[in-house]
């Protein structure tokens, strides 16, 4: 059963059905419908209205574009042949442009920057808004410049894109008419095989995608091939997540294959043989993520595995050659296994390293790992301290050129150290490390102080989480911004925010960053044990840090607000609904919400691995965390505020829009913004990420600020 277009969420009481089979909202669901844009856009105006008036909503938005918008951040790199590449957006240039330089000038204070391609201007020109979701460049022969590059489009920050075949040379795209390949508007993917040759997962026309709505085809595409013709190689179950091609373009040990992704954590990789087509399915385990570089099968077990007579642990790192795995004569070598303290967190590939971030109570160490002559690894561990860093701060490692070296960029920041850039030769026995680029503060972090702590869940786990705040234990409540994730197997280790410094620590706000499970900070293990029917675990973690929040002094329930986006969405809908008295405020971002119908809207089924099928007994579970399902009329709910984007097409704007208009009905104290642009993202413009953060900050202080 469905309200028509047009009822107004004010006439009486409309709520789901506790058991999913009616809902009052569903027309909402249209995402460019007349009714619902005018739905959207009174909304909009109703929630602008209300947080404009606030006088610090323009302040907020000021210092905010100031932020983002900022000359003197670090323009981040990729390293092709002689140049290194950057995608930079400022006040003038809100949709970027994407320019080179050399690494010598890239060291110096002002680079000087070759622009290739104008953002904005294209998007004048060609009447979309174009957001820049990356580039692939064509490895050239030995001896040639870098030449040919596939450039990726979105219109308005979707996930669905298009990609765009690039001269450098020219600095211009290759017109389709005179054979430059072009991949329409889709979800998908394109590799290079050569100059004249693409591995290509899109759209391909009628079945051609799966329920979750990404490629099940992918198909070898000639140069002058029309794309409907391009060649099959593999075709995946309609039922299935995902197809997708992948290329190592290592010199000497070139390899091209293709992803089957069954679901999440369900994976099988194939080896093409460019030669023939044929493609070799490695025989493992679905559960191991699997990466390939210069010959080297890089494996990561999330379950337990026995193989060549010994048994590698969920959560460990072990190494092969390819070659001699496809040969079947492997016995593949463990660089890491995790403790009870001590479980992976990332892993970068050089030239000769693998490089492990590991997390000790989500306290960050590094593992270099370097094969000598002989075959043999040596393994070195690296301390942030010999970084110059403190204790609860973090490094994101990149490599620098994988295929030609092993220098690798290190990200490093803390809540309260400002990004800075550094180059480490991790192949050097000394670790030889260079600073790059720093940025100043962003706000000001006097008197803050960063601490670790541990809640007590419902079932005894110890719950880690980070607070950064004053230290003035007699001043009383404070504001306090309490954020989490929970899923995926994503950890959130320390980083600096300059956006949430500014809008809130600098304004007397206490910050709290919760490591609740579901994510990835204690191995497969910690993201296991809050799957599908074990869901409630994630959210027992985050109430219980609400909970130890407010024993130990620092808030209370009238001066504590939460955060959350996407799967952390979920979280705060379900903290909104589970747990109304431990929080004074509540923001969700472009979340799930409706747990009934989120398999059928967009990507949505694509994410049953980790929520369930809510279309078969499983919804018996999903129903006790599916937000839009929980609402009551006798309950007394805190003031909320729900963010999506019309361009999101990944997580449908339906379930932000429902859940307001359900909430609505009730009479409860709530607001709901839409972004037109933006994707996932919210957002597709730092004016617009300004935007959405400003209001979304002065709401949360004129609720739990005073």
């Amino acid at each position: 059963m469905t309200d028509a277009p047009g009822q107004t969420d004010e006439t009486r009481l409309s709520l789901p059905s506790p058991d999913g089979t009616t809902d009052p909202w569903q027309w909402l669901e249209d995402v460019t419908g007349d009714e619902p844009l005018a739905w959207v856009r009174e909304r909009n105006a109703e929630a602008e209205s209300e947080l404009d008036a606030e006088p610090i909503t323009d302040e907020l938005q000021d210092q905010l574009v100031a932020i983002l918008d900022a000359t003197d951040k670090i323009p981040h790199v990729g390293v092709h042949g002689d140049f290194v590449y950057n995608l930079w957006t400022d006040a003038e240039h809100v949709r970027g442009l994407w320019r080179r330089t050399t690494m010598a000038s890239y060291r110096t204070d002002a680079p000087e920057w070759e622009v290739l391609l104008d953002l904005d201007e294209l998007s004048e020109a060609e009447g979309e808004k174009w957001v820049w979701h990356g580039s692939q460049s064509l490895r050239p022969v030995e001896g040639e410049p870098y030449a040919r590059v596939l450039v990726t489009l979105s219109r308005g920050g979707a996930d669905a894109d298009v990609t765009r075949e690039f001269d450098l040379t020219t600095r211009s795209f290759v017109p389709e008419g005179e054979g430059g390949f072009v991949r329409p508007e889709a979800k998908g993917d394109a590799v290079w095989m050569d100059a004249d040759t693409l591995l290509v997962a899109t759209d391909f026309g009628p079945d051609t995608m799966t329920t979750s709505g990404y490629p099940r085809q992918v198909r070898r595409w000639r140069r002058g091939t029309p794309l409907a013709e391009a060649e099959l190689l593999f075709e995946t179950a309609a039922e299935d997540m995902v197809a997708s091609p992948w290329h190592d373009d290592s010199v000497d040990h070139e390899r091209w294959g293709v992803v089957q992704m069954h679901a999440f954590y369900n994976t099988t990789t194939h080896v093409l043989d460019p030669t023939s087509g044929e493609l070799t399915a490695l025989d493992l385990p679905r559960d191991i993520e699997v990466d390939i570089h210069r010959g080297l099968l890089v494996l990561r077990p999330r379950s337990d595995w026995a193989y060549a007579g010994r048994t590698h642990l969920a959560g460990s790192v072990a190494v092969v050659d390819l070659a001699d795995f496809l040969a079947g004569d492997a016995e593949p070598t463990t660089l890491f296994e995790p403790t009870d303290k001590a479980f992976l967190d990332d892993v970068t590939l050089t030239r000769n390293c693998v490089v492990l971030a590991v997390l000790e109570d989500v306290v960050q160490r590094l593992e270099v790992h370097t094969r000598d002559d002989a075959g043999q690894w040596r393994r070195t561990e690296l301390g942030l301290d010999a970084l110059g860093l403190g204790r609860l701060d973090s490094v994101h490692v990149r490599p620098y050129d994988a295929d030609a070296d092993d220098r690798v960029w290190l990200d490093a920041s803390g809540f309260t150290t400002p990004l800075g850039l550094l180059l480490a030769d991790v192949g050097d026995a000394e670790f030889a490390t260079e600073e790059i680029k720093t940025t100043p503060e962003r706000f000001d972090a006097t008197g803050l102080v960063v601490s670790q702590h541990f809640a007590t869940s419902e079932d005894g786990t110890r719950v880690p989480y980070f607070q950064v705040g004053p230290e003035a234990p007699d001043a009383g409540p404070a504001p306090t911004m309490l954020y989490g994730y929970g899923g995926f197997e994503i950890s959130l280790p320390p980083g600096y925010q300059p956006v949430m410094g500014k809008a809130w620590l600098e304004r007397g706000g206490t910050y709290v960053l919760a490591n609740i499970r579901g994510g990835g900070e204690y191995g497969p293990a910690w993201h296991q044990a809050a799957l599908k029917q074990h869901r409630h675990r994630a959210y027992e973690d985050f109430a219980a840090v609400a909970r130890d929040l407010a024993r130990r002094g620092v808030t209370d329930a009238a001066h504590l607000a939460t955060q959350g986006g996407s799967n952390g969405g979920l979280l705060t809908g379900n903290m909104l609904t589970q747990y109304p008295e431990l929080f004074g405020a509540v923001v969700i971002q472009v979340p799930l919400l409706d747990m009934k119908r989120y398999s059928h809207l967009l990507a949505g089924a694509s994410w049953m691995a980790e929520y369930g099928d809510p279309d078969t007994e499983d919804w018996d579970f999903i129903q006790h965390f599916s937000p839009y399902h929980l609402l009551r009329e006798d309950v007394t709910y805190p003031p909320s505020f729900v963010l999506t984007s019309t361009r999101d097409d990944r997580v449908h704007p339906g379930h932000a829009r429902k859940f307001a208009a359900a909430l609505r009905s009730l009479g409860a104290d709530v607001r709901s913004w839409e972004n037109i642009e933006g994707g996932h993202g919210g957002a597709a413009t730092n004016e617009q990420r300004a935007r959405m953060s400003a209001l979304m900050y002065a709401f949360a202080w004129r609720v739990v600020g005073s």
